[in-house]
C-alpha cells in the first residue's frame, strides 16, 4: 500500500451509535436506583451537546491540526509503516505523550482553555467524556505530537490511535464502576482513577493523567488512589455555572484575553495570564492548584501535630 492509499477508519463516528447506546443505558439504570450515580438533565444534554459541537469543529477544522503533522512527517528520521506491531507500539507511544499533553493543559493556561471544558461538569458519567471543547485546534497542542511524526509514525496512524484512546477513555466516567480487579487497577486506567482526576478536593486536584495506562502516573509522581473517606467534588475549583454549551467552550478563553488585558501589566505578567498555570494572578488575589494543595497539606498537617 502507497503512502497516498494509506487509510484507517474513522473509528470515532463508528463508535458514536455506541456512546449513545451506553448513555442510554447508564441513565436508565442510574434513574431507577439500579447503578451509582448521578444526572442532571440539562446538564447531561449540555455534555452531549459538546460533544456534537466537538465532532462538527473535527470536520471543519481537523485539516490545522492534520496539516501541521504531515508537514512535519516531510522531515522524518523514520518511516515505521502501519504493520499490526507498529499499530500496537504507536498506541502505546500516543498514550505515553498523550499523558504529558494532558498534564501541560492542566499546567499551562493556553492549553487549559480548551481542556477545562471537559473538566466543567459537576456531575461525573458517561455523557462526561462526551464533554469536549471546541477550539481544540486553535491551541497549538497538536505540536506536542509532532516527536511521533519525526520518529516516523504516520500522522494517519496517529490519528488512528488517539480515536481508539479516546474510545478507551469513554467507559471509564462513570460511578457505576467501583473497582477493577486488582492486576487491572494496577496497570490500566479505570473508573476508579479517572474519578481522582475529575475531582477538585485538594488532594486529587492535577492527578492521574493517564489515558489507558495508569503506570505514566506511576512513573512520573502523579498518581494517587481514589479514598473510600473522600467524596468526591467533581468540577473546576471556580464553578463555571452555567449550561450554555457556547459559554462552556469559550468562557475560559475570554478570560484569559480579559486577564491579560488587564490595565498597568508588565509582558511578564500578561504572558502570566496566557501560559502560567491555571489560577495565576500577579498580585495573588487567585490560587493555582498548587497552592490550594500546599494549604490542604499544611493545614492537615498543623491538626496531626499542633504546636504545644
Amino acid at each position: 500500500m502507497t503512502e497516498a492509499e494509506l487509510s484507517f477508519p474513522m473509528i470515532l463516528a463508528w463508535a458514536a451509535p455506541l456512546f449513545v447506546i451506553c448513555v442510554a443505558l447508564e441513565w436508565l439504570f442510574v434513574h431507577r436506583k439500579k447503578w451509582a450515580g448521578r444526572y442532571e438533565t440539562r446538564d447531561a444534554f449540555a455534555s452531549m451537546t459538546m460533544g456534537i459541537g466537538n465532532l462538527a469543529t473535527d470536520l471543519l477544522f481537523g485539516f490545522i491540526s492534520l496539516g501541521v503533522l504531515l508537514l512535519a512527517w516531510r522531515f522524518r528520521l523514520f518511516d515505521l509503516g502501519h504493520s499490526l506491531p507498529i499499530i500496537i507500539l504507536a498506541l502505546i507511544a500516543q498514550d505515553f505523550v498523550y499523558y504529558w499533553k494532558h498534564r501541560i493543559a492542566h499546567r499551562v493556561r493556553w492549553f487549559w482553555t480548551a481542556h477545562v471544558v471537559h473538566h466543567s461538569s459537576e456531575h461525573y458519567n458517561l455523557t462526561t467524556a462526551l464533554r469536549q471543547p471546541w477550539n481544540n485546534h486553535f491551541t497549538g497542542h497538536i505540536l506536542l505530537s509532532v516527536p511521533l511524526v519525526l520518529l516516523g509514525f504516520h500522522p494517519l496512524l496517529i490519528g488512528f490511535v488517539a480515536g481508539l484512546n479516546l474510545i478507551y477513555q469513554f467507559w471509564i466516567h462513570t460511578e457505576a464502576v467501583d473497582k477493577m480487579p486488582n492486576w487491572f487497577e494496577a496497570v490500566f486506567n479505570t473508573p476508579s482513577h479517572h474519578r481522582v482526576h475529575h475531582g477538585t478536593n485538594p488532594q486529587y486536584l492535577d492527578m492521574n493523567y493517564a489515558g489507558i495506562f495508569i503506570i505514566w502516573d506511576k512513573l512520573f509522581g502523579t498518581f494517587v488512589g481514589e479514598q473510600d473517606d473522600v467524596k468526591i467534588a467533581y468540577g473546576v475549583v471556580k464553578p463555571i455555572e452555567t449550561f450554555n454549551p457556547a459559554k462552556i467552550a469559550f468562557a475560559e478563553w475570554g478570560n484569559v484575553f480579559k486577564d491579560a488585558a488587564g490595565k498597568d501589566l508588565t509582558l511578564r505578567q500578561r504572558l502570566g495570564y496566557i501560559f502560567g498555570p491555571p489560577g495565576y494572578s500577579h498580585d495573588g488575589s487567585r490560587q493555582t492548584s498548587e497552592d490550594i494543595k500546599r494549604e490542604f497539606y499544611a493545614r492537615r498537617s498543623e491538626q496531626h501535630h499542633p504546636n504545644p
